[in-house]
């Protein structure tokens, strides 16, 4: 299955921060754009398969730093 979603890369210093507006609390962050987006999608991907398998999902314990789906939509 392939999911599409969108996502926004925007620059903080030194650092790209990824977050994607149709899955609140699905965040990523690297020094590059493509660092940040994989974490983005490494993310969307552990929420998708949490609220798949039943488990309701709280953005308070996600932490974007280590986290970060595959196939991004440019």
């Amino acid at each position: 299955m392939r999911n599409e979603f969108t996502a926004v890369v925007e620059r903080d210093g030194y650092w790209y921060i990824a977050y994607c507006p149709e899955i609140p609390g699905a965040n990523g962050q690297g020094k590059t754009t493509a660092t940040a987006l994989k974490s983005l999608a490494d993310a969307i991907d552990l929420i998708l398969r949490e609220v798949r398998a039943g488990n309701p999902f709280n953005a308070r314990f996600v932490d974007a730093g280590s986290l970060a789906v595959h196939n991004l939509a440019r």
